[in-house]
């Protein structure tokens, strides 16, 4: 044959395909997400996320050395406090489980970056994401209060924020909270386009968020719809957010990628629980090569625009980068 065009050129030698490699995956793009739990000498396994567990303040340090040990350099926090109630008051306690979470990071594993997840459904006593007005979430009641919760996760040592609620306008409260107490260079990592999702399951079994009745679809938003993320994505960029997330990532890679298109900030994408849970189900059946199928389809959410990946995987792929599997 007579081909002046053969692509194979460049995947005959192993050393070309690595040279040419358009997606690249690094250890300094991932956030590792942890959960404390209020008490003490707590380390508890997480029943429907094999491989997680959770953690009191004395106990997190040890936790967090072994992130830092395997090269992760970003954590996320999320608390299960002792006590909840209509009004999610723990979640803007100075002393709350997160703040001191955040402290204990900051005294004995300084080095690693701290994120804040800003929410209420961990600290509410009837698991929603804010005050419950009727059969729904008050909007313009719940703001202030997350506004509040990042002023308090900052100044108990986080290094940015990153609001999960869905609430509109609470971007843009929340800088201009973070703002007036002194706090200006302090990011948001907004969960921009962040979809009413199945997905979410053992992530609310393992925050202790399960409590709740109905659902979050008058807030999250319709897993059917493109073109609403875009003007979410919009509306938060105007609000101030420094960094845009898509959660979950799996299901909404074409999300990912308007998203990355559109924007001229970092995009961030949630490679939630269910996930996590379903990778790791399959692979305890041996149904399929689960060290396969997490390169891959890490690879696959880098390869649809994000370009940061929150993931309860980051532990195994910081080892497959070491080990020259995936990256």
């Amino acid at each position: 044959m007579e081909l002046v065009k053969r692509p194979r050129r460049l995947r005959m030698d192993g050393r070309v395909r690595d040279m040419i490699r358009e997606t690249r995956i690094t250890k300094k793009s991932l956030i590792y997400p942890i959960f404390v739990e209020e008490g003490q000498g707590i380390i508890r396994e997480i029943p429907t996320m094999p491989g997680q567990k959770r953690y009191s303040p004395d106990t997190l340090p040890k936790a967090l050395e072994e992130a830092a040990e395997k090269g992760i350099q970003n954590i996320m926090f999320f608390g299960i406090p002792k006590h909840k109630d209509e009004c999610g008051s723990q979640a803007y306690c100075d002393h709350g489980i997160i703040q001191e979470a955040m402290r204990a990071g900051k005294k004995y594993v300084p080095q690693l970056l701290y994120i804040g997840d800003v929410c209420m459904c961990e600290y509410t006593s009837h698991g929603h994401c804010g005050i419950i007005k009727g059969d729904s979430v008050d909007n313009d009641k719940t703001v202030p209060l997350l506004a509040k919760t990042a002023v308090s996760q900052v100044a108990a040592g986080a290094d940015m924020v990153a609001p999960s609620d869905m609430m509109d306008g609470r971007v843009a409260a929340i800088r201009q909270a973070l703002d007036e107490a002194g706090y200006i260079d302090t990011p948001i990592m907004s969960y921009a386009a962040k979809y009413a999702s199945a997905f979410y399951g053992p992530f609310r079994d393992a925050a202790g968020s399960d409590n709740f009745k109905g659902n979050r679809k008058t807030y999250q938003m319709d897993w059917h719809n493109r073109r609403e993320a875009l003007k979410e994505v919009d509306t938060d960029l105007e609000e101030g957010a420094d960094i845009i997330m898509v959660k979950p990532a799996l299901s909404y890679l074409d999300i990912i990628r308007e998203v990355r298109d559109r924007v001229n900030v970092p995009v961030a994408a949630y490679s939630v629980s269910g996930e996590y849970a379903m990778i790791k189900a399959a692979g305890a059946q041996g149904m399929v090569d689960e060290s396969a199928i997490i390169a891959e389809t890490t690879t696959g959410i880098y390869r649809a625009g994000a370009e940061i990946l929150i993931t309860y995987f980051a532990m195994e792929i910081a080892q497959m980068i070491d080990e020259g599997r995936i990256g």
